[in-house]
């Protein structure tokens, strides 16, 4: 019989604990190569738009601010990759899942409330129309 304490504690020293394994051979960490290029992308999702902006590089408003958006949902998939861990394995699938569905709900309601409050504007506002074509025919 042995005392309190002299267990041995099996998993102690096994790699396969301390590195995150579930016994399906999948490692649940990142490594530090993955931060490090996780954070070196982001860096320069953000670098980027910031000079495009600070030196005039593109002149039309509308194209910069696609070209804008465009790096920044770029920077959300190297953010939900790199950091959060989540891809299209059968684990993280359905998380993806979630994600992918309320991205879509999110373009949905942002699209609507910027369609109904630009069709507002142009709808409510007749003054400024009329008064414009008044000016004109003078």
């Amino acid at each position: 019989m042995s005392a309190p304490g002299d267990e041995i504690d099996a998993t102690v020293g096994d790699p396969r604990v301390a590195h995150g394994h579930h016994g399906d051979g999948e490692v649940t960490h990142a490594s530090l190569k993955g931060y490090l290029t996780g954070f070196i992308l982001a860096a320069i999702l953000t670098v980027i738009p910031f000079w495009l902006v600070m030196d005039h590089v593109i002149a039309d408003a509308g194209v910069a601010s696609a070209v804008i958006l465009g790096l920044a949902a770029v920077q959300i998939v190297v953010h939900v990759v790199y950091f959060l861990h989540m891809d299209t394995t059968s684990e993280h699938g359905w998380n993806m899942l979630a994600l992918i569905f309320t991205a879509v709900l999110v373009t949905i309601v942002l699209g609507a409330s910027i369609w109904v409050m630009y069709t507002e504007n142009a709808n409510m506002m007749p003054m400024a129309s009329s008064a414009m074509q008044h000016a004109m025919a003078r």
